[in-house]
């Protein structure tokens, strides 16, 4: 079989230029529209993350409202509720686990200087009740941040004293071991989640 050689025409030129032109075009079209949907999407994005944000947001407010109108105070991560009235060690724990929380638990400089400001003797989530000279917190971790005062904990008069207190003292280092049955004020501590 022979092939024929068309000789190339103006009229085969313009068709093949016209071709060209027109699929050149398709492919801008198409471009713009890849673009604009891209940005759609991107923005769709972009706007439900900004929703979810925002109520987040909401979520966290409604809670820090809920605990402050009952006078709870934040700092640090936690909220605080310091009592009114005093109670011993074990009705001031109770008294906080009946609010969802425990007694406060001291784990960092910061945090002891918060608890510093609140004048009068408080009970804090520390107790040596089951092995004499171990003091624990309430969650049951050993104590490895102190700030005892100095001579404590000492066990005063040869009575145990298994509980711990903050004294209402300006120096950083202001905690007492004290008797149980005593009755001070005292610091509930809540982590919440905001």
């Amino acid at each position: 079989m022979d092939y024929v050689n068309v000789p190339d025409t103006p009229a085969r030129k313009g068709k093949l230029c016209r071709l060209v032109v027109v699929s050149l075009g398709l492919l801008c079209i198409l471009q713009v529209i890849l673009s604009i949907s891209l940005r759609l999407a991107l923005y769709s994005k972009t706007a439900k993350n900004l929703t979810e944000e925002e109520n987040s947001l909401k979520r966290k407010l409604n809670v820090f409202d809920l605990y402050t109108q009952q006078g709870w105070v934040y700092f640090g991560g936690s909220f605080y509720y310091i009592s009114p009235f005093k109670k011993s060690w074990s009705d001031s724990r109770e008294d906080c686990l009946q609010r969802g929380a425990d007694l406060v638990i001291i784990s960092s400089r910061e945090e002891q200087n918060f608890i510093r400001q609140f004048r009068g003797y408080i009970w804090i989530g520390l107790t040596d009740t089951e092995e004499e000279g171990t003091w624990k917190w309430v969650d049951g971790t050993v104590l490895n941040k102190r700030f005892w005062e100095t001579g404590e904990p000492n066990t005063f008069g040869g009575t145990d004293e298994d509980c711990g207190e903050v004294k209402p003292r300006e120096e950083e280092n202001n905690w007492n071991d004290t008797h149980c049955e005593n009755e001070n004020y005292w610091i509930c501590e809540k982590i919440v989640d905001l």
